[in-house]
């Protein structure tokens, strides 16, 4: 790679499935296992060939993340050299990556702000092919996109939802592009030709493009695929992340009125008295945490939990709840700064 390797990551979108947190900050910030889902996102990136060198291009939403995006990696990644682009009109996945043109040359990967895989992104460094599409074998493929593969190991199509089950390779939203400057020209393309699915331009329909022209796409399988795009998603995964990661590496104890059942994530910062943690529970910094049971749970920054039990619940930043003791379990999806009293 004679270019800098350019990383686009997309995440303009709404996030109206994970309302109400995100009424108050982007989806990629709301949290899992102990960091935010962009910094999980972030550190798939680590076993590229030179991620040293790696360029971000950040495509964010006008609003929360225009305001939001941009601060946080500065605070936590000083040392990246990032772009912003601002996608203000959700005209879809192709809209969004030519909106970013003027930083796009040469050798580029595509990842979709809540795709959570276990790849490998070292093979890059000998890639001869003009596009790669992770993908995941599933069960199910009929609510996701497919990638048809011919006898000769290329890709011949993507299929959108597709109505059989024989076909079970399903696109997971991160990609490599050879050429960005072939990927530009196949969206303009697919713009000039209108190719759109409910008023928005899908990258899958670009690639079928480039595959008329000439390009060789070939797909790379993965084992796993976390999803941190609806609430119980992200539980799931918060779920999975911290069996296979051990956040903070908690293990199971008891000490002065308070258990920690492992796996589980607490920040150091966090004050408990007279509870039980987990499993599979994330307590963020500053959480204040007396007299209640918290177990698969999420509690982001600044929360205070008082004479509750929580199951399968998020719960946003300095966000309150009052229960009636942990006995009474409950199942509550608030936002930040949000005040429940039971």
């Amino acid at each position: 790679m004679t270019e800098t390797l350019k990383i686009v990551i997309p995440m303009a979108g709404w996030g109206t499935r994970m309302r109400p947190h995100t009424w108050s900050k982007p989806k990629p910030l709301v949290s899992v296992a102990g960091k935010t889902s962009l910094e999980h996102l972030l550190d798939m990136f680590a076993s590229l060939p030179d991620p040293a060198r790696a360029e971000y291009v950040f495509i964010v939403g006008s609003g929360l993340g225009e305001q939001q995006i941009p601060a946080f990696i500065k605070e936590k990644y000083p040392n990246m050299k990032a772009h912003f682009v601002v996608q203000s009109e959700m005209k879809g996945q192709s809209h969004a990556i030519s909106l970013a043109r003027d930083f796009l040359r040469g050798a580029m990967i595509v990842c979709f702000s809540d795709t959570l895989m276990d790849a490998d992104f070292s093979l890059l460094a000998d890639e001869q092919a003009d596009s790669v599409a992770w993908v995941m074998p599933v069960e199910d493929p009929r609510r996701f996109g497919v990638a048809e593969v011919g006898s000769n190991g290329w890709v011949t199509r993507f299929i959108e939802k597709p109505q059989t089950l024989e076909n079970n390779l399903v696109v997971v939203g991160c990609y490599y592009f050879k050429s960005a400057e072939t990927l530009l020209a196949a969206i303009d393309e697919q713009m000039k030709r209108g190719i759109m699915l409910k008023d928005e331009y899908f990258l899958t329909d670009t690639i079928s493009i480039m595959i008329e022209r000439g390009a060789k796409v070939r797909t790379e399988k993965i084992q796993t695929w976390l999803d941190t795009g609806t609430i119980e998603a992200t539980l799931d995964t918060n779920k999975l992340l911290l069996e296979r990661r051990s956040a903070n590496k908690v293990k199971s104890e008891k000490r002065k009125g308070v258990e920690i059942i492992a796996p589980s994530f607490v920040h150091p910062s966090a004050k408990i008295k007279n509870s039980v943690i987990g499993p599979y529970a994330s307590i963020g910094a500053d959480c204040r945490i007396e007299n209640s049971r918290i177990a698969d749970s999420i509690l982001e920054a600044g929360c205070e939990i008082k004479a509750a039990g929580l199951v399968r619940s998020l719960i946003g930043r300095q966000a309150k709840v009052q229960g009636r003791g942990e006995a009474q379990n409950m199942s509550l999806n608030i936002g930040d700064n949000s005040v429940v009293t039971i």
